[in-house]
């Protein structure tokens, strides 16, 4: 393993990052506060509690994977798209490091930049409701991976896309509604029984459930469903970019 030609991508990658440093910090503040003022201001006035919690502290998990998940997928897409577009993918390629080196550069930055978005996330929260943490270590845990399965996606994305535009497809179309339907701001057990059973068809109800549970010991899905349905969803991301690299798919064309 070329742990230097990893640690390179990795910091060239955060380097971007750290120039726009006030930026990525200021804007999530606003955005989570912007939330609670909507949705815990409006809707939590009508919602008192979720299963015993209040809705301002209920609806901290689902903000946090909407945000996570969406930086993480763009971040990632950018960061591989943009030597696609320039031309500089091609030193890479030539370059003495396979393709697990590569994948760990950019998906490692773009998993921590998510993950800072996160942490300012909760501390945001935090001034707006009383946020207990039952389970601490798998609330880290559901974290981390959903930082790194969704950068492994915006890998694969910013492989595919041709064009700026095609890299906001996928996250606008398909990532935003899953995620907002997925149980983000409510319980699933208040849907319709119909409904109720479709949205278990959404992949992202598994990581907000299991994320919910860290806090409050509440799920809509059993805990070991979400740890399998993330541990499928990172394992089919792999084996995907594995087979983009054996056969030159969208990058040597």
């Amino acid at each position: 393993m070329n742990w230097a030609a990893v640690a390179a991508i990795y910091r060239f990658e955060m380097s971007r990052f750290f120039r726009t440093l006030l930026q990525s910090f200021i804007s999530p503040v606003i955005s989570t506060s912007l939330y609670f003022v909507v949705f815990g201001g409006a809707i939590g006035s009508r919602i008192d509690q979720v299963e015993g919690v209040s809705y301002g502290a209920f609806i901290v998990p689902g903000l946090v994977m909407l945000t996570v998940i969406m930086q993480a997928i763009s971040n990632a897409s950018f960061g591989i798209y943009f030597p696609k577009f320039i031309g500089t993918i091609y030193e890479l390629l030539s370059a003495p490091i396979n393709f697990l080196e590569i994948v760990m550069g950019y998906v490692g930055a773009a998993a921590t930049k998510a993950l800072f978005i996160g942490v300012v996330i909760l501390v945001t929260s935090s001034f707006f409701v009383d946020l207990t943490i039952q389970h601490p270590l798998a609330m880290v845990a559901f974290l981390l991976l959903t930082c790194v399965s969704f950068a492994l996606l915006g890998f694969i994305i910013g492989i595919w896309a041709g064009n700026f535009e095609q890299l906001q497809l996928v996250p606008l179309l398909v990532v935003t509604p899953l995620v907002f339907l997925g149980g983000s701001f409510y319980s699933i057990e208040m849907l319709p029984e119909v409904w109720q059973t479709i949205t278990l068809f959404n992949p992202v109800l598994y990581l907000i459930s299991g994320f919910r549970w860290a806090f409050f010991g509440l799920s809509d899905v059993p805990v070991g469903w979400s740890l399998a349905a993330i541990a499928l969803f990172t394992s089919l991301c792999l084996t995907a970019i594995w087979w983009i690299f054996r056969t030159g798919w969208r990058i040597r064309s």
